[in-house]
């Protein structure tokens, strides 16, 4: 019997009791739809915008659309927020807008507004620009220390303070530690962006502590700066869990096993974490590669049919984009997650973050030069190439629907699974 697994409506609803919202730093589906779908885990509802109201690559965000969005939304539950969506349009924005100080704090103050009117709690983060795109680092750095004194008054439960792409020479880390040593006790600062969110609503939803063993493929190896983050793997690994609510323990019983393959024999490495499942809950975050997860372990894990019992799974970005958003994924997931949509979130990741990152994408650029993929032709050639790759089996058996290139480029696609 087919059983349709379509996720994302749900999250479009009108506003109802016991929504949970959140505000999307743009409308990339890393951004938008993969932490909506963290959030909704459990089974509840949850409001996203619709895309057209936040920003692509060449327009930010509609601001005004997407405050009168927020104001008919529910008001009885947190509000999970990306302060450059208000204040820049978006990411991107963020780093090239000419707006001032007071423009930027204007466009921000309907948050404000929200949290005063509704004394719900807001979980909202802003990012320090990367370089050589930022063009008034000066102004963004007076915009963050607002929101310090924002958070030193309450308006904020939490707000995470983090940087973007800080590649050697970026200033960005020396911005962040000067940052924290200012910042009250409810703001957190480290490197982060597109994983941020997800993060948050694992800090807003499961609020309870739990324990996290990090594991190493290349303990060694570990110990080096990574790229785009200017610290050690360790260090990451440190901050995106207790980002999302985890501790870290060293040794005794812990509620999760992140396992982090960050090289080394990959066929080793699935069978090493088909071992630790038989000890108890485990997510895997591969950083080995940039935005390209590995066929060999992936492919070892599918056939030892490992992949459908994670908690969760990541290798579509950087280094800390697949440690945060493992680690939000798992977080929700000890909080008694609903199994159907818990095994399509994982379809959705492997559909993503392993046939597009490592397979499809490379065809895709093969076959269709880049000018030319947003066009008719280069979305039809994209779903003719993923599905080639399809059924997939997590735990039910997913056909490949629809897939479309929502920011008309190859890095990121959206697409739309069946389960059976």
């Amino acid at each position: 019997m087919m059983r349709r697994v379509a996720l994302l409506p749900v999250l479009l609803l009108a506003p109802c009791a016991g929504a949970q919202i959140l505000v999307p730093l743009d409308s990339r589906p890393a951004t938008r739809v993969l932490p909506a779908l963290i959030a909704g885990l459990e089974g509840g509802p949850v409001h996203v915008p619709a895309a057209d109201l936040l920003g692509n690559a060449e327009r930010g965000a509609d601001v005004a659309a997407l405050t009168a969005w927020l104001n008919a939304q529910p008001t009885d539950q947190p509000l999970i927020a990306a302060l450059d969506t208000f204040a820049y349009g978006g990411l991107v924005q963020s780093r090239t807008s000419p707006l001032t100080v007071p423009e930027a704090l204007a466009r921000l103050q309907p948050l404000r507004d929200w949290q005063a009117r509704t004394r719900q709690p807001v979980y909202a983060f802003i990012t320090l620009p990367r370089e050589p795109d930022a063009t008034d680092r000066a102004r963004n750095l007076v915009v963050v220390r607002e929101m310090l004194g924002w958070a030193r008054d309450g308006v904020f439960r939490e707000l995470h303070v983090t940087w973007d792409d800080a590649l050697p020479g970026s200033p960005a880390p020396a911005e962040g530690a000067a940052l924290a040593k200012e910042a009250p006790a409810n703001v957190r600062v480290y490197p982060g962006a597109d994983e941020v969110l997800s993060m948050l609503a694992a800090r807003a939803l499961a609020p309870a502590e739990r324990t996290v063993r990090v594991v190493y493929s290349d303990p060694a190896k570990a110990q080096a700066v990574i790229r785009y983050e200017g610290i050690p793997l360790t260090q990451s690994a440190a901050n995106h869990a207790q980002a999302s609510g985890f501790r870290v323990v060293e040794s005794g019983p812990a509620d999760l096993t992140l396992f982090v393959y960050n090289g080394g024999d990959a066929r080793q490495a699935a069978v090493r974490i088909s071992g630790l499942l038989r000890r108890g809950p485990v997510a895997v975050a591969d950083v080995a590669q940039v935005n390209l997860g590995n066929t060999r372990l992936w492919t070892d894990l599918a056939t030892l049919r490992q992949h459908a019992n994670l908690r969760a799974l990541a290798a579509w970005g950087t280094p800390g984009n697949n440690l945060g958003t493992a680690l939000a994924h798992a977080r929700l997931s000890l909080e008694g997650a609903d199994p159907v949509r818990q095994d399509a979130l994982l379809a959705r990741e492997y559909a993503n973050d392993v046939i597009y990152s490592a397979e499809v994408r490379a065809a895709l650029r093969k076959a269709i030069p880049e000018d030319q993929l947003n066009t008719p032709a280069g979305q039809a050639r994209l779903l003719d190439l993923a599905r080639a790759y399809f059924p997939l089996r997590v735990g039910l058996t997913y056909r490949l629907e629809d897939a479309a290139l929502p920011w008309g480029r190859s890095f990121e696609w959206d697409f739309d699974l069946e389960g059976h």
